[in-house]
């Protein structure tokens, strides 16, 4: 698996159709677009990111280039922490390891390349696969704010999780 930038023109079809209900969407990017997921919309979103916090939107790909996975990655330079944003992969391969070595890829590169100290995610706990994935790499909750986000009649906590350079275990 690989990394590099995402291409809107190039890769939005790829992704578009990983998010196939509601209630994933909202779990992947607390209704920050509406669903289904529509180009115009993720690109605004996309440009709002990078504008406000400097985010930079990846994909990881397969060794022979097929797209598998996507996320956004930032850098606050005065607390060197680390945030990854919308973590997805293909929802026709979820279960097999890749959102793992996405991840994995991913923090090398912030504890590596942008020499982050830590790095940080927020996931819903009700989000069970995405937070048992989360800590199957060394990231601990930090904070957790139970009723932070309505979903039609559900109600769920969000949950901040860290992994600190010192404990990252490749």
């Amino acid at each position: 698996m690989r990394l590099r930038p995402f291409n809107l023109d190039n890769d939005f079809d790829s992704i578009k159709d990983w998010i196939t209900d509601e209630r994933t969407h909202a779990f992947w990017c607390a209704n920050h677009t509406d669903f289904p997921l529509e180009k115009e919309d993720f690109s605004t979103l996309l440009k709002e990111i990078a504008k406000m916090f400097g985010d930079a939107p990846f994909v990881a790909t397969s060794d022979d280039g097929v797209v598998e996975g996507f996320f956004c990655y930032g850098l606050n330079y005065e607390t060197k922490e680390g945030m990854l944003k919308f973590v997805m992969v293909d929802g026709s391969k979820r279960g097999m390891g890749l959102g793992k070595e996405m991840l994995k890829l991913a923090i090398k590169y912030a504890f590596e390349i942008t020499k982050a100290d830590v790095v940080q995610l927020m996931v819903f706990p009700e989000n069970e696969r995405a937070k048992k994935c989360y800590e199957s790499l060394g990231f601990v909750e930090r904070k957790l704010t139970p009723g932070a986000f309505k979903y039609k009649d559900e109600t769920w906590g969000r949950c901040n999780m860290i992994i600190r350079k010192e404990d990252w275990k490749e």
